[in-house]
């Protein structure tokens, strides 16, 4: 089933099935984002492995949002290099520059106001840091307009 979505340079983010056969499959695009012809394709050739007549299921494919939060390694992977929001355990938020993603966690560069040793006001503190994703909660697109 994979290869269809492979073919059209995506890769599956979530596949949830609900108890009354309700199929959502949610993807992404290696470059550049999901179209409707993407969503068209791979919907009908998962149809053509499966028969309606054998198998009572609706299915929708779906491109994953970009105000959703990143599901898999491979959407912070596609990232890396730009500006993301940051939501860490505890409810702490930032914006940060997500500069490398593995299978451990993420290095984010971001910048804070904190209180510097012999000044009055708080000063923009620049951190390049590690996070485990088990110290976060939610990472994902900054849109800016």
């Amino acid at each position: 089933m994979n290869a269809p979505i492979v073919a059209r340079g995506c890769f599956i983010v979530e596949i949830k099935i609900t108890k009354d056969n309700e199929i959502e499959l949610v993807i992404e695009s290696e470059e550049g984002v999901v179209t409707l012809d993407d969503c068209v394709e791979i919907s009908r050739k998962f149809e053509e492995n499966f028969s309606r007549e054998t198998e009572d299921y609706a299915l929708t494919v779906t491109s994953a949002g970009l105000d959703q939060p990143f599901k898999v390694l491979r959407q912070y992977q596609k990232a890396v290099g730009s500006k993301v929001e940051v939501s860490f355990k505890g409810g702490k938020k930032t914006l940060a520059l997500l500069e490398e993603a593995d299978e451990n966690g993420v290095r984010l560069k971001y910048s804070v106001l904190e209180t510097v040793e012999g000044k009055k006001r708080k000063q923009r503190v620049e951190h390049d840091e590690r996070f485990g994703y088990d110290s976060l909660t939610g990472v994902r697109p900054y849109i800016e307009f």
